[in-house]
């Protein structure tokens, strides 16, 4: 997984909308990119729902939010429509950002281990770099984590 001070890979991948977003697209600024499992899972929804409901404290800072998970743009579009989310979503099937940020780990579930997306958080900076990174990100306590952080580190 990155941490602060690496760069973060550059990716261009399709949003919600059918468009292509890459991470150059936000250079000079910072921007929020977070990794989750599936759309319309519990934890992904809570996650992505916390985002929605924090969204105005990104806005006012000028930070753009950017979920990727490996769901395809057409589950972004109605996931994101289902529960009013008004940030963008990656479609990422190649796991070319979830491989590069390095979130695509092994997990365990009922002792099961298998690989997976660990839902983790991260902010660039301007210059490409990463800033601070919440690992094994808590789905309902993320969003508030990023905007303290952002808060104390203008």
């Amino acid at each position: 997984m990155l941490k602060p001070g690496d760069k973060a890979p550059a990716f261009t991948l399709e949003d919600q909308n059918g468009r292509l977003v890459s991470l150059e697209d936000f250079a000079g600024r910072r921007v929020v990119v977070y990794f989750y499992s599936r759309d319309n899972t519990p934890g992904c929804t809570r996650q992505a729902c916390s985002f929605r409901d924090s969204f105005a404290g990104f806005a006012a800072r000028g930070i753009p939010v950017l979920g990727i998970s490996r769901d395809p743009a057409k589950s972004h579009a109605a996931f994101a429509a289902r529960h009013g989310l008004p940030f963008t979503l990656l479609s990422d099937p190649q796991r070319t950002a979830i491989e590069g940020f390095g979130v695509w780990q092994p997990k365990t579930l009922y002792g099961k281990t298998s690989m997976g997306v660990v839902r983790s958080s991260f902010v660039v900076g301007p210059d490409g770099a990463v800033q601070k990174v919440f690992p094994k990100a808590s789905p309902d306590a993320n969003a508030g984590q990023l905007l303290a952080w952002l808060e104390e580190n203008p």
